[in-house]
């Protein structure tokens, strides 16, 4: 619920929305108006933690394939990767290559999957239906009655088919376990490889609807574009993502590459070597940490080139590659830079945050294409080589894989028989955590303003600006800035507030 406060005590009005809507988890964001009427400041506050890090100490390291992915029922398969790549690494794994090709499959099926549902029904809504239309029907069965049943079935059948897939890989739609350590639990018959390839021979049709919508709807109205690159939805940081040996994208492995904001490359690194880069602050106020660059160090919320601020997201993962590893997806990427910095390249990053949606399905299309190429891969159904016994002594291992929502990293310091000392999990909305901050304040300070009506409208092109990251916060929120904050309302039976009490 939005509301508009006027303090009796104070000149200042306060301005809250609580809770944000259509994101994974909970969040509010409180903005405080100054006498003139100005945005003085703004917090993105997320009320709740999970802890899955102190939920894995003390167990046997091989368990956390299984244990991870129930972090989030939306990309358990980002973390189950992460979780099993990290085992391989515990146990000095040298994964066979029917195992990485399988692995990889279920990934980018996934990623499609994924993709596929913020795009229609978190993001989409709001370029669909209006920016300032009624919330009512700015949800995705808004959607589904403005793009009309046959668009509408192809969006339901997507999602279908992908659960459907990751069943097959894992023997239930959704939370699957089957990524372990040395490899997968299963390989695939040539029975389900023939589905399988149904399923993503479909994948590739949606992709270019998909991305045929985007022109439609989005590219196509001047309006949305003049939104996108005029807006207050703009800022440089850093760019985050993963890469493979000829520099282009990869969701499940590769090394991490980071570029400044004029595109320059300021580090390349392997999953090992990751705490040499990047370091976490804690801020009081939120249960999220603050992930930054080490080489350039915590200049507060802040960007630019002084600032260790960075954004993994798949606007990040394109700016920090030189194309995608799929024809259709290299032509969308192509198109993408040309239009946003003129130079189709992509050496010159893009920091249009709205921008990130078009990123994503340019993503979806990649993915689509590349599930296809993988299964008709002629060692994806070999009957043996889907995982290799782990019989070294285990140690410490770090896994990493692009979740949807950013470069996500799974850390595990073990003893010599297995059992899980530390856990660090950096995940892919902690990583954005600042530049998440940083968008909503911009966004709030370009429309709030003196004489301005702050109506429902408004309030949501400021969501906007958090809903462009895709952000999941149940599983980014590791902090626990000391005591819980706590407020009980109590209420009438028709809504009246009869007291309130809080813990800070």
């Amino acid at each position: 619920m939005s509301s508009v406060e006027t303090p009796p005590a104070r000149a200042t009005r306060r301005i809250t929305i609580d809770p944000v809507t259509r994101l994974e988890g909970h969040g509010k964001i409180e903005i405080f108006l100054n006498q003139d009427g100005e945005v003085a400041d703004c917090y993105f506050q997320v009320p709740e933690l999970r802890g899955f890090e102190k939920f894995c100490e003390g167990r046997p390291v091989e368990e956390l394939p299984r244990i991870t992915p129930r972090i989030c029922g939306v990309c358990p398969e980002a973390h189950m990767m992460a979780s099993a790549k990290a085992c391989d690494a515990v146990y000095q794994a040298d994964l066979p290559l029917t195992a990485r090709l399988l692995r990889e499959l279920q990934y980018n099926i996934f990623y499609v999957t994924d993709h596929t549902t913020h795009f229609y029904a978190l993001g989409g809504p709001d370029f669909v239906m209006g920016l300032a239309s009624d919330p009512a029907k700015r949800n995705l069965i808004g959607v589904i009655g403005k793009v009309g049943a046959e668009i509408a079935g192809q969006v339901l059948k997507c999602r279908a088919w992908g659960h459907e897939a990751a069943a097959i890989f894992g023997g239930k739609p959704v939370n699957p376990c089957n990524a372990i350590p040395g490899g997968m639990s299963k390989g695939i018959n040539q029975e389900e490889r023939a589905r399988l390839e149904e399923i993503c021979t479909f994948m590739v049709e949606f992709g270019k609807l998909t991305l045929k919508i985007l022109h439609d709807i989005v590219l196509s109205n001047r309006e949305y574009v003049d939104l996108i690159l005029n807006g207050p939805y703009r800022h440089e940081t850093y760019s985050m993502g993963l890469v493979d040996s000829d520099n282009r994208v990869n969701f499940y492995d590769g090394h991490v590459r980071v570029v400044d904001p004029e595109g320059d490359e300021l580090c390349r690194y392997a999953p090992g070597e990751y705490m040499k880069h990047v370091a976490e602050r804690v801020e009081p106020w939120s249960y999220l940490k603050f992930p930054y660059l080490k080489a350039v160090g915590w200049k507060g919320l802040v960007g630019g080139r002084d600032s260790g601020v960075y954004r993994a997201t798949p606007q990040s993962r394109l700016n920090v590659a030189s194309g995608m590893n799929s024809p259709l997806a290299q032509e969308a990427y192509e198109e993408y830079f040309e239009t946003l910095t003129g130079d189709r390249t992509g050496r010159k990053p893009v920091h249009h945050t709205l921008a990130i949606h078009w990123a994503r399905c340019v993503e979806l299309m990649n993915a689509a294409e590349h599930s296809l190429e993988l299964i008709r891969h002629p060692e994806i159904t070999h009957p043996e080589n889907y995982r290799v016994v782990c019989d070294k002594t285990p140690r410490e291992g770090v896994g990493i894989v692009e979740a949807p929502r950013g470069t996500l990293t799974h850390h595990y310091v073990t003893d010599e028989n297995g059992i899980v000392q530390k856990a660090n999990l950096i995940v892919g909305t902690t990583n954005n955590n600042a530049a998440i901050c940083m968008s909503i304040k911009q966004a709030a300070q370009g429309l709030i303003r003196k004489g301005v009506e702050v109506n429902e409208g408004v309030l949501n092109m400021i969501e906007m600006a958090f809903r462009a990251y895709d952000p999941c916060f149940g599983c980014a929120t590791h902090s626990l800035p000391g005591q819980m904050p706590l407020t009980v309302k109590v209420r009438d039976w028709d809504g009246t507030l009869i007291s309130e009490t809080s813990r800070r």
